[in-house]
């Protein structure tokens, strides 16, 4: 069970606080932030935001305000008072938002991926249809273990990241049934990422897979034993990593 730090919910109409509802199964959306430093900082905040706007649309259950009531509810619960490393959650409902923060599971460096034959529903969209995939991750420790979705034999995402991988020195993405998160998309503009479909049993063609996300950060897979795919190097995680840390430094 993870704990929270913070866990609130709202009515949409007039943002009076009622008892917390985390929102998972409803029809609705979210997006997860990574929240840093003292004040805390959300990082690619413009950029969840608006991804966030474009799935409420999506949802029909976008308004006029909605933006500043994110922007004014977020504010009011941060506290100046604690040093930052954690995730803030944002869920919305056509009649309820949801604000969560708990601690970020930092990954071990020998983490693992499990497999799983499943696609998300409306997968370009971050829904809250994901009762399923917590589930299966509940039976996991978050810092040590993810799990890879793969449907019709092709790979797909994680149930919480991106995936890059890496063959050659030439890095590649899942282009098709997966949600292009805001981390990935800030790395594909400081070098050239391929997006294509990957079929599941050329996976052993990849020198290097990794996890890319407001949670996972950059984390580099270490095996899938399943598969017998082990990580072969980490020249790769190193130039994307470095990439990353740019966003920490604008902070």
């Amino acid at each position: 069970m993870v704990k929270l730090l913070l866990k609130k919910s709202y009515k949409v109409t007039n943002l009076k606080e009622i008892k917390f509802k985390d929102l998972w199964g409803s029809n609705g959306v979210f997006t997860t932030m990574r929240l840093l430093g003292k004040p805390g900082k959300l990082i690619l905040y413009d950029n969840h935001i608006s991804n966030l706007i474009k799935s409420l649309k999506r949802y029909k259950i976008y308004s006029k305000s909605i933006e500043n009531d994110i922007k004014n509810l977020i504010k009011n619960n941060l506290s100046k008072r604690i040093k930052y490393d954690h995730l803030l959650r944002i869920a919305l409902t056509k009649k309820l938002i949801s604000l969560s923060i708990r601690k970020r599971p930092k990954p071990c460096s020998n983490f693992e991926l499990k497999t799983l034959n499943y696609k998300r529903k409306d997968p370009k969209y971050k829904n809250l249809y994901y009762k399923y995939i917590l589930k299966k991750l509940n039976s996991y420790d978050p810092k040590k273990v993810d799990i890879l979705l793969v449907h019709n034999n092709i790979i797909l995402e994680t149930c919480t990241s991106n995936l890059l991988l890496i063959k050659n020195n030439k890095y590649y993405s899942p282009k098709s049934n997966c949600y292009i998160g805001n981390t990935i998309k800030f790395l594909k503009k400081k070098f050239r990422i391929t997006f294509k479909d990957i079929k599941l049993k050329d996976i052993n063609q990849f020198d290097e897979i990794l996890l890319l996300g407001s949670g996972k950060g950059v984390t580099p897979v270490r095996f899938i034993n399943k598969y017998k795919w082990k990580n072969k190097g980490m020249i790769g995680f190193k130039k994307v990593n470095q990439y990353f840390k740019l966003l920490h430094r604008q902070l």
